[in-house]
This record gives structure tokens, C-alpha cells and sequence, in this order.
């Protein structure tokens, strides 16, 4: 693991103090303006620990999913202006998707028991529908699961980077990434991981968001072959390691 990871241990005394006045603050940001947290409890849970994480990391309650640049007309703390003023009001939920209102809430609820009637593989993947995913900018959980099987049949080559945090990394990743590349140090862990600017790479974050934003900066740095995963490993429902 490269020495510049920034590593912040989610069981010691000092986080789990921090967690909970974290977790208080989200539930008092609800009660105030009439939010619900997200049905999926992993999605809420992540998002606690990123503002635990960057307010032990920078004194401030700083969205997870979004680069901390320093500069304070840029920098979301939580709740942000434009999840209050346009994301929620205007979409029922905030970027990072922990605050939501009650219709949103509840049609996400449906959406999600309707997925798991309508994604069932029926086969695998030929090499041309391999080489056709891979060519997305978004593909789903279904899909890359997919692609991890039509990868290990020899069918595809594809790297899969987490641009999470260490702590992020060890509570759980999908089995299959090849590398880790925070955004915290995104350059330098870049430039270590050696990718190859013409290969296939598929970016994952916790909901899709650090991801997105990767994606954008890669693909304006050269690299040919970038895609997202929609929703993060939080959607994923393959094999996730931990510690």
C-alpha cells in the first residue's frame, strides 16, 4: 500500500467519538428540514463515515463526495447550499443521496424491489457484448459482475480502480479490483499504479459520485477507455472483501 495514503483507523476511540456526534448531526440536519435518510442503510452509513473522516482530516464536516480543493467558494460542508437550494427540491434527493425526501424515499424503495426481479442473467457475455460494455461511459452492478466472469473465462482484459479512501478500501471492496487510487492523494497513487493510458479501466467509488468526477479528470488526461460505476459499491451485490 503507497506510504502517501492517508489512513484513519474506523475503530479507534477517537473516530467511533467523532461517528457518533456525526450521526446525531445527520439526524438533526433530517428533523430540521423534514429529510429522510436513504432506505439503503450502507449508502447513509458510508457517507457518516466520510464526514467523520474529513472532519478528524480537516476540522470540517466536508461532503465525501467531492475533492477538498482549499478554496471555500468550492468546498461543500454538509448540508451544502446546492443540495438545499436545487438537488433535493429538485431531484428529492442530495448529491451524495444520504438526505432524501419521503417520495423519494419511497419510489427508491420500489425501484430497488423491481431491479431485483428484472436483472437476472439468463448467459454470459459473448466477447463482441464484452468489448460493447466496456465502450460505455456507465455500466451497473449487473454489468460488471458480467464482466468479472467474461474476465476470469479470458474473454476481456479490464482493470477496476476504488478511488475511495484507505479506510473505505479495508471495511470493503469488490473482489476483482486491481488497485486502489485515493482521492485524497489521487495523483501521486496514479502515477504508482502504472496504468496504461490505451487500457480498459473501470473507476468505483462508494456511490458513484469521487468516481464520476475521476473519470472526467482521467479522460482529460488521455486515458482512452474510462467507465463508471453507476451507484458505487454500495449497488454491487458480488463478492466484497474485507480487512
Amino acid at each position: 500500500m503507497s506510504s502517501t495514503i492517508t489512513k484513519i483507523d474506523p475503530e479507534s476511540a477517537e473516530f467511533k467519538t467523532e461517528l457518533e456526534k456525526t450521526i446525531k448531526f445527520t439526524d438533526k440536519v433530517c428533523s430540521q428540514f423534514g429529510f429522510v435518510y436513504n432506505p439503503d442503510l450502507e449508502i447513509n452509513q458510508g457517507i457518516q463515515f466520510g464526514l467523520t473522516r474529513n472532519k478528524l482530516m480537516h476540522g470540517k464536516r466536508f461532503c465525501p463526495c467531492f475533492f477538498i480543493t482549499g478554496n471555500k467558494e468550492e468546498d461543500r460542508i454538509c448540508p451544502c447550499k446546492p443540495a438545499l437550494e436545487h438537488e433535493i427540491p429538485e431531484d428529492g434527493v442530495c448529491h451524495c443521496q444520504i438526505f432524501c425526501t419521503p417520495e423519494f424515499a419511497a419510489a427508491q424503495t420500489k425501484t430497488e424491489e423491481l431491479q431485483a426481479v428484472t436483472h437476472n442473467h439468463s448467459r454470459g457475455l459473448s466477447t463482441e457484448e464484452c468489448e460493447f460494455l466496456l465502450q460505455k461511459k456507465d455500466i451497473d452492478t449487473d454489468e460488471l459482475a458480467s464482466l468479472f466472469e467474461a474476465r476470469s473465462l479470458g474473454m476481456v482484459n479490464f482493470k477496476v480502480v476504488d478511488v475511495r479512501e484507505w479506510m473505505e478500501w479495508k471495511s470493503g471492496r469488490i473482489a476483482g479490483v486491481d488497485v486502489l487510487v485515493p482521492t485524497s492523494n489521487f495523483f501521486q497513487t496514479l502515477t504508482e499504479s502504472a496504468l496504461s493510458m490505451d487500457e480498459h479501466i473501470i473507476v468505483y467509488c462508494h456511490v458513484g459520485s469521487r468516481s464520476a468526477h475521476c473519470q472526467r479528470i482521467l479522460t482529460d488526461m488521455g486515458y482512452k477507455k474510462v467507465s463508471n460505476l453507476m451507484g458505487g459499491i454500495v449497488t454491487y451485490h458480488g463478492e466484497v472483501l474485507r480487512g
